[in-house]
């Protein structure tokens, strides 16, 4: 085991881990928000082209899932998604953790996601049509589908939590060995991989996000 311990990691005192790395990852989101955004320019250049470029592929996603009527929960769901990789990635720069492997972090996105959705679908549909949406379509299974579709949701912040945390928690460990093996170089395709890990796993949070979104204030049923 002592083989692929992590090394020395930056830490303050009585602060644990994964708020502090929390915390760096706003203070990282929050500093390039401010700076693109300082001297906007009407055909924009540099980091203000660059985040641009970032919101517009969250709003084709967007798009796609929910159409172009989901453009209003752009905020919540880009947000949702640069936090997670930008804390994905913090943990491939020597002697920082990403914050996502952490259970405490994946769990406050997870609930902020469920929240949200919840939130939508109630200030859509009002009370009574929201609770409708959870009958199904069929009036004479809801009785059976109503308990289903409750307990189905409540267990989506756990499905989110477990997702991120696992794969984030399992590809740090999986970087750490395979360095820990090859103690001459520094193996460019696993630090490939960990950023595979880090975009696709940011993607699927943000992708069931907007799918619950999507369920939540349709009103199909």
């Amino acid at each position: 085991m002592g083989a692929i311990e992590h090394p020395p990691i930056v830490r303050l005192p009585g602060i644990p881990d994964h708020v502090t790395y929390t915390w760096l990852v706003m203070i990282v989101l929050a500093t390039l928000a401010f700076l693109a955004s300082r001297r906007l320019a009407l055909v924009p250049r540099g980091l203000q082209n660059a985040m641009e470029v970032v919101l517009e592929q969250f709003q084709g996603l967007i798009d796609d899932v929910i159409g172009p009527e989901g453009r209003p929960y752009l905020p919540l769901i880009a947000t949702l998604g640069l936090f997670i990789l930008t804390g994905n990635l913090l943990g491939l720069v020597p002697t920082f953790e990403s914050p996502t492997m952490f259970p405490p972090v994946p769990l406050g996105c997870a609930l902020a996601s469920f929240l949200y959705f919840n939130m939508q679908g109630f200030r859509e549909q009002g009370p009574i049509g929201y609770a409708k949406h959870f009958a199904g379509p069929i009036w004479w299974l809801a009785w059976l589908m109503f308990p289903i579709e409750i307990i189905s949701t409540l267990a989506r912040p756990l499905s989110l939590t477990i997702r991120l945390y696992a794969n984030t928690f399992a590809g740090e460990q999986v970087t750490l060995a395979f360095l820990a093996m090859v103690p001459l170089g520094i193996p460019v395709i696993f630090y490939g991989l960990h950023v595979f890990v880090a975009f696709l796993q940011a993607y699927i949070f943000t992708l069931m996000t907007m799918i619950y979104v999507q369920g939540a204030v349709s009103h199909e049923h």
